[in-house]
């Protein structure tokens, strides 16, 4: 049995998923787990997957949803939840395991954002200086549970957006998480396409208005 697996929730990523997969392949190598849940892509992410990953399972769309059903397809003792456009250390699974030490809990890492603007490298601090400060981790910083406490607080809630906010909540009551230093690269695609501050603005606005009781059907669509 795999002590990692290493789940993926995609949909239309062929751009940047086998980036992902290659960089997972020397944990892979070393006995975990890599599994892909496709929320239903129509362009080549799945063919992306081919040779790379042990599952790739098909499921109805929504993150939340994805990572849910990927869970359940593995008897791993640990579970990492990562974004397709986020690339990791090689040595991610060891990062896990010393975090853990044979003992249950979750955590974190730090992340740079794939772009060279200079004010992405005063976001990507603040976010991960923030995370620190909260115990509060988001999607793209590779969130990672021991199987027994994902189960504990009911895995993934199952919302349109925000779902890893609550998970981190959840698992908040049970411990603060480990905020691992080691540096994820998770692309900036968003903000260099809608502009970095807006961006910011965006989705400082999405967290309050979360925090504020706004329906996260309804955030999802602002989102885009």
């Amino acid at each position: 049995m795999a002590s990692l697996a290493i789940i993926i929730p995609t949909l239309n990523e062929q751009t940047c998923l086998g980036e992902t997969l290659a960089t997972l392949q020397a944990a892979r190598r070393r006995g975990h787990e890599l599994i892909v849940v496709d929320g239903g892509s129509d362009d080549r992410t799945l063919s992306s997957c081919r040779g790379l990953v042990d599952q790739c399972l098909l499921s109805e769309r929504g993150r939340a949803i994805q990572m849910n059903t990927g869970a359940r397809a593995t008897s791993a003792d640990t579970l990492l939840f990562l974004h397709a456009d986020t690339r990791p250390p090689q040595n991610i699974d060891r990062l896990i395991a010393k975090a853990l030490a044979g003992q249950p809990g979750w955590g974190r890492f730090d992340i740079r954002l794939s772009g060279r603007q200079p004010l992405l490298r005063l976001v990507e601090g603040l976010m991960n200086a923030r995370s620190r400060l909260s115990g509060i981790a988001t999607g793209d910083q590779g969130l990672f549970v021991t199987r027994d406490w994902f189960e504990r607080v009911g895995g993934y809630p199952v919302i349109a957006l925000m779902e890893d906010i609550m998970l981190s909540k959840n698992l908040k009551r049970l411990a603060r998480p480990h905020c691992l230093s080691a540096r994820l690269v998770t692309s900036s695609r968003r903000w260099e396409q809608q502009g970095v501050i807006r961006t910011v603005i965006k989705m400082w606005w999405l967290r309050a208005a979360f925090y504020c009781g706004v329906p996260a059907r309804y955030l999802a669509r602002q989102y885009g």
